[in-house]
């Protein structure tokens, strides 16, 4: 199924945009369906910028996926002869070439959004990945995209802080949580209403034992400088070898009591992540108690690139299947579609008027800067 992908010219970009403009832009509702679940985090291309199209994604979701967001991978592995030879990376563990961003993936997500019809765009909640965290210009990609592509995108993300290995091999510096280049960014997605899907590790690979995690405080920071932003973090800071810290459950706990974090929500997406959730009855029940008393904070996502098929695609589904089974059926329809479809109605709400307000056209604006104090 992995194929190439092919862009029209940049005349054929702004035909289609003017087309869309002019019709009013945007996806209907989405009608009811009887579909299983929707998908908060699946990637249409890989690391070298490789996939499948977003029908080919349309007919792997099937009779089982009813909505899912649309996002490539925002980093390109680069393929150095020098490093590599004839040998091409595919993934960024292949090589010690670095990694850089590559914001032509947007362009990209728009026109196989646009490439569709109504009623298959309303299964898909496109997503502006293409930007450097760490660049203060990173907000004004975001709204040059909004402007050129009005009636497409949602939210920001699927955008990494800190990501074991992935990181540390980015050209130029890394993303700080103190950076005001993501108080930026993030007071865009406040003002334009945009949800903001982020992965930020909780901690180092391969901690010092007892050492407390290392990015937690600083997210939580993060997080509450923008009570207005709609921000979901994916993996609850896990990944392949940051596993769950000692007392993960109690801060996460913390985390979904605090009144200054109700706008946070968590992906429960990726194999890593639901192999450490389902690891044993014990971690199982303790995360089907967060979730039952928090039934409005938790979403699925597979996190799988460009499936190929159905079955591959649902791995991460059933592999979930012992937390399911100690879910009330009212919170599982939360997790699996609620929850979903209650975030990402709202942005396409919110954005549509944002846009139309004229609001994505200011000269030079800065975006604002909420600093919370309290309870929003």
């Amino acid at each position: 199924m992995r194929r190439t992908l092919h862009i029209g010219a940049a005349a054929i970009v702004v035909a289609v945009v003017a087309v869309v403009a002019a019709a009013g832009g945007g996806a209907p509702p989405a009608p009811p369906a009887p579909y299983a679940i929707d998908d908060a985090h699946v990637h249409l291309t890989n690391y070298i910028q490789e996939g499948i199209g977003a029908r080919d994604l349309l007919r792997v979701m099937g009779n089982q996926v009813g909505r899912a967001v649309l996002f490539g991978i925002p980093l390109q592995q680069m393929w150095s002869s020098r490093v590599d030879r004839g040998k091409a990376p595919t993934y960024y563990l292949d090589s010690d070439s670095p990694l850089y961003y590559y914001s032509f993936t947007d362009a990209y997500i728009a026109m196989a959004y646009l490439g569709l019809s109504k009623t298959e765009r309303a299964r898909f909640d496109p997503m502006i990945t293409g930007f450097n965290p760490a660049d203060m210009y990173a907000a004004d990609h975001v709204r040059r995209v909004l402007q050129t592509f009005p009636g497409v995108f949602e939210g920001i993300g699927e955008f990494s802080l800190h990501k074991e290995f992935v990181t540390s091999k980015i050209a130029g510096d890394p993303p700080s949580l103190e950076d005001p280049a993501l108080d930026r960014l993030f007071g865009l997605a406040e003002e334009a209403g945009l949800v903001a899907l982020v992965h930020c590790d909780i901690d180092t690979p391969f901690p010092k034992p007892g050492a407390p995690p290392a990015y937690l405080d600083g997210i939580v920071a993060l997080f509450k400088r923008h009570p207005h932003a709609r921000i979901i973090w994916a993996h609850i800071g896990l990944g392949r070898v940051v596993r769950p810290v000692q007392d993960q459950a109690a801060f996460v706990a913390a985390m979904l009591d605090d009144p200054a974090l109700a706008h946070v929500s968590f992906d429960l997406s990726w194999s890593e992540t639901a192999k450490y959730i389902v690891a044993s009855p014990a971690t199982i029940r303790v995360v089907a108690d967060l979730v039952i008393r928090h039934p409005d904070r938790f979403l699925y996502g597979s996190d799988e690139v460009a499936p190929a098929n159905q079955d591959d695609y649902l791995r991460v589904y059933r592999q979930y299947q012992p937390l399911w089974d100690q879910l009330p059926p009212r919170v599982l329809a939360q997790v699996l579609r609620g929850n979903y479809e209650r975030i990402f109605d709202e942005a396409r709400r919110r954005v549509r008027a944002w846009e139309q307000s004229g609001a994505a056209h200011a000269t030079n604006p800065e975006p604002v800067v909420h600093r919370a104090t309290g309870p929003d």
